[in-house]
């Protein structure tokens, strides 16, 4: 790994499904030098992409995990992140992007800005990363790189600026016109590995000008010399706006656009040299840590080497050989042998094995410096931990987890894949924060949560193949919650008497609806009538009645419980006994307080033929869906939706049939919202059923 950190890039590559994010990697390694052949997505020969190594991802052709590696351009050393585009394992792309300095944002030429693109989008803007958009498949039917651009400013609110144009499209795609030198460029000999400038094409000189004026318009917002530069109206040196460039790119304000086929070999190298002159190197990007040790005072992490170890841990794998820990190191160095402390459990662990991820593969490494994109084995931590040198005491800020929003009950068919299931979801919640699983104590099954069907199909597929465990899966079921809808009043007491000292206890306050958050505890007590040191027995008292409500059973959100009376016995009050008073009181409130039940809703992207908009549309009322906009191009129509999840259970069968298979649809967790009368009547009557049963 290059020591000079002006020569070293991590950056993440980050797209919708399809779009052709693992093709690109592929090929990036294969111009870097890092594989000598190039396998397919779906690989005919049976190899599948260097980047997806894990078997299902080479069946079903799409990536589930992100994936690790590094390579080295002309004199730059590049990490690099390959990561998933379904919105399932949309934490594999946050916790890449948590610790990335730039990324690679590929849109299909066909498509466009599709919905995963503006997650993703979002996901970049969240963690300030700078980004080049990479127009990728301009040798598909229907490739239109300018309308993508149109969009990447009107969807994304990007300042897109084309720095290539594209040399005929579709299957006369050629090569690029490089808008900077002024100069054509073809791939040619074997694989694309030979690249030969040359003049522009006549038919192409005149947009190729126009095309160039707006590029300079807008680069030189970010150099005085390069705006004097076109005044004097001479020759303007190509260093002066690969350097406005740079400057925009990394201020967040510009988004310069290449363009190519990675699967055709065309306009990746190209990229390469952009990712080396407009992507951050680790001294460009300023991380912040928080100081434990000091209230917590935010502090800038410093890049140099010689100061004390600062890294972060942001994924965890569960390997034959015990865990494994990605890590990024921002300040600092770290070698084999060395002793670092973990943060949060303030525990001292010896660096046994330190690597360099190649996908599934490794390098042994003896010592890592600042700004790398390491693994460690065998250290035991959580996602999320901070490790610190010598004697500071620093954590990293942590990422952005989304809440589970669908269920499915799991059974194992023997007793043999009882404790292989509990092995594999002890492994599969550590390493996938997104992913839970806990055991229903009423029904006795286990419980496994994540963010869509996919998500939990791939890891009950990977029960089966890596744990050989066998399991029977129930109905899905949807993450439902309830809240309240007014103020109710309580004033509770609770009393026991069973020889010997009893229990007494009395809570009398306020229960009203939270607009932000799930739990307040407000102690608006005077005088005493209920002494200190049972306060935060109410409060623990209130905490346990918000895990299951009254209606269904579902955990309650948004209540604020206030508490400004009550009483107390010398001898018989207890943390127990206003614990239980706490909860009786609660239970009191809830009842007055207007309960309903909250479902999750989905954001639904559906994009098919024009053709089938009726029946997508239609499809989609039927489902209790909110249509909240569509757009058209070029005979393709796509459809937004607001849809409760419990309606979207086996959408993709019934879209595929209804549009011969042509339509796709992806869908990412929006907001809870109250369910429909009908709906909650037939919810209550059926857990009053399982209650019985």
């Amino acid at each position: 790994m290059n020591k000079d950190l002006k020569f070293v890039r991590n950056i993440g590559i980050s797209a919708h499904i399809d779009s052709g994010k693992t093709t690109l990697t592929e090929r990036i390694l294969f111009y870097t030098q890092r594989i000598h052949a190039i396998h397919e997505v779906r690989g005919k020969d049976g190899v599948g992409a260097t980047m997806d190594s894990m078997e299902l991802e080479r069946e079903r052709g799409i990536t589930i995990q992100s994936a690790a590696t590094y390579c080295s351009w002309k004199d730059t050393s590049i990490n690099i992140i390959d990561t998933p585009g379904h919105v399932d394992f949309t934490v594999e792309v946050e916790r890449a992007l948590r610790v990335l300095d730039g990324a690679i944002l590929v849109l299909c030429s066909v498509g466009g800005v599709q919905s995963q693109s503006i997650t993703v989008d979002r996901q970049m803007t969240r963690y300030n990363v700078p980004r080049i958009a990479f127009i990728n498949k301009c040798d598909r039917t229907g490739a239109n790189p300018e309308r993508v651009v149109r969009q990447l400013r009107e969807k994304l609110n990007l300042n897109a600026i084309m720095l290539q144009i594209p040399i005929g499209l579709e299957n006369d795609l050629d090569g690029v016109v490089d808008l900077i030198t002024m100069e054509a460029v073809y791939f040619e000999g074997e694989q694309g590995r030979d690249i030969r400038r040359a003049e522009i094409p006549a038919h192409l000189l005149e947009q190729a000008k126009a095309k160039r004026e707006e590029m300079l318009d807008a680069v030189s917002m970010f150099s005085d010399e390069l705006m004097e530069a076109m005044l004097e109206e001479g020759d303007i040196p190509p260093e002066l706006i690969r350097d406005a460039v740079r400057k925009g790119t990394l201020s967040l304000q510009l988004a310069p656009v290449m363009m190519g086929s990675a699967y055709k070999n065309k306009g990746v190298q190209e990229l390469l040299d952009a990712v080396q002159m407009y992507l951050p190197c680790p001294t460009d990007v300023e991380n912040i840590a928080l100081d434990l040790d000091n209230n917590e005072a935010e502090v800038k992490v410093s890049n140099n080497p010689e100061d004390p170890l600062v890294a972060l841990a942001f994924k965890l794998e569960d390997g034959r050989y015990g865990q494994l820990t990605y890590v990024r190191t921002y300040q600092g160095e770290v070698k084999k042998g060395d002793f670092i402390v973990n943060s949060r459990t303030g525990k001292k662990v010896k660096v046994g094995r330190l690597v360099r991820m190649h996908a599934n593969e490794m390098e042994e490494i003896d010592e890592a410096g600042s700004g790398d994109i390491i693994a460690l084995f065998g250290v035991d931590c959580a996602s999320g931990d901070t490790f610190c040198g010598g004697n500071i005491n620093w954590s990293m800020t942590s990422m952005h987890i989304p809440a589970p929003v669908i269920s499915l009950a799991i059974k194992p068919k023997d007793t043999k894949a009882q404790d292989n299931i509990s092995k594999a979801l002890n492994r599969f919640c550590k390493e996938d924060p997104t992913f839970k699983s806990f055991v229903d104590h009423e029904t006795g099954e286990t419980i496994i949560s994540g963010m869509g069907e996919l998500h939990l199909d791939v890891y009950i597929e990977r029960m089966k193949r890596e744990y050989k465990a066998e399991v029977e899966v129930g109905a899905p079921r949807v993450a439902y919650r309830e809240a309240i809808t007014q103020r109710a009043d309580f004033d509770y007491t609770h009393k026991k008497q069973t020889g010997g000292s009893g229990q007494f206890g009395r809570v009398a306050g306020y229960m009203e609806p939270l607009a932000e958050g799930n739990y307040e505890f407000v102690d608006e007590i005077v005088g005493g009538s209920i002494p200190r040191e049972f306060i935060p027995s109410c409060d623990k008292g209130f905490t346990a009645s918000m895990d299951k409500g009254l209606l269904i059973g579902a955990p309650i959100n948004g209540v604020r419980m206030v508490i400004n009376d009550g009483s107390y016995h010398t001898v018989d009050s207890s943390d127990m006994a206003f614990q239980q008073a706490a909860k009786g009181a609660f239970r009191e409130a809830y009842r007055k307080a207007g309960a309903v039940i909250m479902e999750p809703i989905m954001k639904v992207a559906v994009e098919g033929p024009s053709e089938f908009q009726g029946s997508i549309m239609g499809s989609l009322n039927q489902r209790r869906g909110i249509i909240v906009g569509t757009s058209e191009e070029a005979n393709y129509t796509v459809v937004e939706a607001e849809m409760p999840l419990s309606e979207m259970f086996g959408y993709s069968t019934v879209l595929r049939s209804l549009t011969q298979g042509k339509a796709e649809f992806s869908m990412e967790f929006a907001a809870y919202r109250q369910v429909p009368k009908g709906v909650a009547e037939q919810l209550i009557k059926d857990f009053e059923a399982s209650k019985k049963n």
